[in-house]
């Protein structure tokens, strides 16, 4: 079976695309990879019968409860190790014929019958151009939160890869001005994890002008939390599917919780104002301040 249209879920991490994520795959159109395809990446084949069974009223809840859809870093890099950590947005030239054909192949595994319709998270980079060349008809929807948030959500995780420096994380190398900036707040990783949130977002904002605006959805996270099934039937609309009770159902038994109240209890007064000055532009475009 062909991949046709696929779906991918683009963003910043920390940016709630998880739940979103999570929210979506309650769609019974929709195949995903689950932590099966992380942990077992070689037999892809498994996810689909993950796909059968959850189609079985009986089995359903059962199985969605311990496999939910995973971004699947394993099993990105068995597809390419190029995939997963590298140091500046994958494009279109670097697609060989190889990779397109393995990648195609892969994702193929996980689609049913019944669920025709590929959905795949995908955090950092855009990858866009890449992703875009290997599936033309694809669709983007970009997961958008509150910089500020996503920052001290950063901070709280060990595997942050700004701990190390920019001299040693996913980014690239700063440029001379973010290099000053960051100097200018003392090398404050605050400022740092608000460099990094500027470098995603200036890049998302690069690769999606080679996507045509009916393929490109843009969606933030705190609209999604206000009114979850207003937003989701305009997904539903963007993606091509179709739009049912029973979803609406599965959509109101899931919490969808805004927490961007925490960076403001969490963080001292200096480190905000850090943050607004970093991320002021940002912030602006998108509407939160």
């Amino acid at each position: 079976m062909n991949v046709e249209k696929p779906i991918f879920i683009i963003g910043v991490g920390r940016s709630g695309s998880t739940a979103f994520q999570k929210v979506l795959s309650l769609h019974p159109e929709l195949a995903w990879l689950s932590a099966l395809s992380n942990r077992l990446p070689s037999a892809p084949s498994l996810n689909r019968l993950l796909m059968h069974a959850i189609d079985s009223s009986l089995l359903e809840k059962v199985l969605t409860r311990c496999f939910w859809p995973s971004e699947c870093i394993f099993f990105w890099d068995y597809a390419w190790p190029g995939f997963n950590t590298p140091c500046r947005d994958l494009l279109a030239e670097d697609v060989s014929p190889k990779v397109a054909e393995r990648i195609r192949t892969l994702l193929s595994q996980p689609l049913t019958r019944r669920r025709k319709r590929l959905m795949v998270k995908i955090t950092g980079w855009p990858r866009v151009g890449f992703l875009k060349e290997i599936f033309p008809d694809a669709r983007f929807i970009h997961i958008v939160r509150d910089g500020r948030a996503v920052v001290n959500s950063m901070l709280n995780v060990n595997w942050w890869w700004g701990w190390r420096g920019p001299d040693n994380w996913r980014w690239g190398p700063l440029s001379p001005a973010q290099q000053e900036q960051w100097k200018r707040y003392g090398k404050s990783f605050v400022a740092l994890a608000a460099i990094e949130y500027n470098i995603l977002l200036e890049a998302m904002e690069q690769a999606k002008r080679g996507v045509a605006p009916e393929n490109f959805l843009e969606l933030r996270y705190e609209d999604l939390c206000a009114e979850p099934i207003p937003r989701l039937q305009e997904v539903v609309e963007f993606c091509g599917l179709r739009w049912s009770g029973r979803f609406e159902r599965s959509v109101l038994r899931y919490p969808l919780r805004n927490t961007n109240y925490k960076w403001q209890k969490e963080l001292s007064e200096h480190q905000r104002q850090i943050l607004h000055d970093v991320l002021r532009e940002q912030l602006e475009k998108w509407d939160y301040l």
